[in-house]
């Protein structure tokens, strides 16, 4: 029951680059941002696999028609020079002209280019070309590789790809295809072919280019079928959201809308009947809280009237307790001890019942906390003297607040006497501080302490930290409840903080002025312990962590309770 120090802070600070974290985002956008992401790869991957079989096909294709034109030409060729055999070398020499001019403007041929090339220079013929180009393309791409094929195999045709640059700078693809002619009386030549692909290329890009419009329509139909889906989905899960927070808002009357028979119906039915039930628990719940209430209310006002008439009996027995035996006297006595606690616990009873019924109202006025806090202590010294506790008192700068006089006072007088009877003998420190939002005092003892697990339990009603232990000044179990009622009725904090066998620290936080929203306190609430073996005495300590204090007893103002034991 414990509140912070400082409000807590919601910010998130970023401790590198941004991420994008998908998690974040709406079901509909992550459903559509998987369908896009899982769509993209899958048309990309199907488009690149129909993309490499349609190129395959065609360049089979090509490359077939190329093998069987290059074979149809190598037969002319031979033809050719067989019929120059006996010419002269002027006559063969343009025979062969004319044949390489005639491959590269054939009609059925488009895209073909030749070059004739003689083995030796013994023949009258000399390199002969359609193109220029081409003869450089040959001396590029005719390796030793390329060229032994043509000695291993004269009658086979030989080829590979080959980049047949365009005149705008680009480049087509195309097929290089060699084979060595040998003709008796004529001499060896290798004939290259050189054959472009760019139809086929021009083709194959037509057929990417329409894919690409096909898959970008198929995935806008996905996106959009994905968003529909999504939205099927995510509007009833919205709408059992949205009921859900007005039903955790307090609308226990909330219910979704239901719609059809399917899966997401069948969760919102689920949602009513689990709303209904809640709504008819909460309702049990109140009415029996309001009968208990009154209950508690009644009894304690029934309660009054023979509690009044027994307290006058008990008065007319004490008046004359002189004239009894000792064993009568001691019973009036215990009697008396034992009336007076009804009394109290009937008195706390009530005021409970007040806090629960919401009938409990501030009665605030501007007062001074530290002209509070000594009437407290000097109402209180009668008590501490008994017990031998000397309370130290530090008091700094000006502690004015509106508050209500009569709670303020019954929380610092539950807070002294908690530190008096739990603190072992030693003395109790009070301190009081302020800044321009708070006024806070601190009651501190070198007790029996409490740790935090008690600590977060000590303002329960009727709770004890150890319930074996007997009680000197005799508690109803309800004055740390009540204070903590009286201080949350403020908009303030109550708080508890300890160290098992060293001590604990109570700590009381209010606004100055009413409807103030407190961030922090004054005063620090844990703090180290300097434990106290003599009244006046202060062994010394570790030095408390920065942000914190220590709390010296000889170095604060005394209020001595009775007269200083030492």
């Amino acid at each position: 029951m414990t509140a912070p120090d400082t409000e807590p802070v919601t910010a998130a600070r970023a401790d590198g680059p941004a991420r994008l974290d998908i998690f974040r985002w709406s079901l509909a956008a992550r459903v559509v941002a998987v369908t896009i992401l899982l769509a993209m790869i899958s048309i990309l991957t199907v488009g690149a696999y129909l993309s490499s079989v349609i190129a395959e096909g065609l360049f089979d294709q090509r490359q077939e028609r190329v093998l069987d034109e290059s074979s149809v030409l190598r037969d002319d060729l031979i033809v050719l020079l067989q019929q120059s055999v006996g010419t002269t070398t002027t006559q063969q020499r343009d025979s062969a002209t004319d044949f390489i001019q005639t491959v590269r403007q054939s009609t059925d041929s488009a895209g073909r280019e030749a070059a004739l090339i003689p083995v030796d220079e013994t023949g009258g013929i000399v390199p002969i070309s359609s193109d220029r180009t081409v003869l450089d393309l040959v001396e590029q791409e005719a390796d030793e590789d390329f060229t032994a094929a043509l000695v291993e195999d004269p009658d086979a045709l030989t080829y590979r790809s080959v980049a047949l640059a365009r005149p705008d700078g680009g480049t087509d693809p195309g097929i290089l295809v060699g084979t060595r002619v040998t003709v008796a009386g004529s001499g060896s030549y290798d004939l290259y072919l050189v054959f472009s692909l760019h139809e086929e290329q021009s083709t194959l890009s037509f057929v990417q280019r329409v894919m690409a419009g096909g898959f970008a329509v198929l995935l806008a139909l996905m996106v959009g079928v994905a968003f529909v889906v999504s939205r099927l989905v995510t509007i009833p899960l919205q709408r059992a959201a949205s009921a859900a927070e007005r039903l955790a808002d307090g609308d226990l009357t909330s219910r979704v809308e239901v719609k059809g028979g399917d899966e997401l119906a069948r969760v919102g039915e689920s949602f009513n009947d689990m709303a209904q039930s809640l709504e008819q628990k909460v309702q049990d719940l109140t009415e029996l809280s309001r009968v208990q209430q009154r209950f508690v209310s009644d009894v304690s006002h029934e309660l009054r009237t023979p509690l009044t008439t027994i307290r006058m009996a008990t008065s007319v027995l004490e008046d004359g307790r002189d004239a009894f035996s000792p064993e009568l006297a001691r019973t009036t006595e215990l009697l008396s001890t034992q009336v007076r606690r009804f009394d109290s616990l009937l008195a706390d009873l009530l005021e409970i019942s007040r806090f629960d019924s919401g009938a409990a109202i501030l009665e605030a006025r501007r007062e001074d906390m530290g002209e509070l806090v000594r009437a407290a202590i000097d109402d209180i010294r009668p008590l501490a003297g008994r017990q031998g506790v000397v309370i130290r008192l530090d008091q700094s700068g000006a502690t004015s607040a509106v508050v209500d006089r009569r709670r303020i006072d019954r929380i610092l007088r539950n807070l002294l006497t908690n530190a008096i009877e739990h603190g072992a003998g030693h003395p109790v420190l009070v301190q009081t501080g302020a800044d321009h939002e708070a006024v806070a005092v601190v009651v501190q003892d070198f007790g029996h302490g409490i740790s935090p697990e008690s600590a977060s339990k000590v303002f329960e009603r009727f709770w004890r930290a150890d319930p074996s232990r007997a009680r000197t000044l005799g508690g109803t179990g309800l004055g740390l409840a009540i204070s903590a009622e009286d201080a949350h009725l403020h908009g303030g904090w109550l708080q508890a903080w300890g160290q098992q066998g060293s001590g604990a620290v109570f700590r009381l936080t209010l606004p100055r002025r009413p409807g103030t929203v407190l961030h922090r306190s004054p005063l620090p609430l844990e703090r180290r312990f300097a434990l106290i073996e003599q009244p006046g005495e202060v062994p010394e300590s570790t030095p408390a962590p920065c942000g914190q204090s220590v709390v010296r007893p000889d170095d604060l103002p005394r209020i001595d309770t009775e007269e200083d034991p030492a």
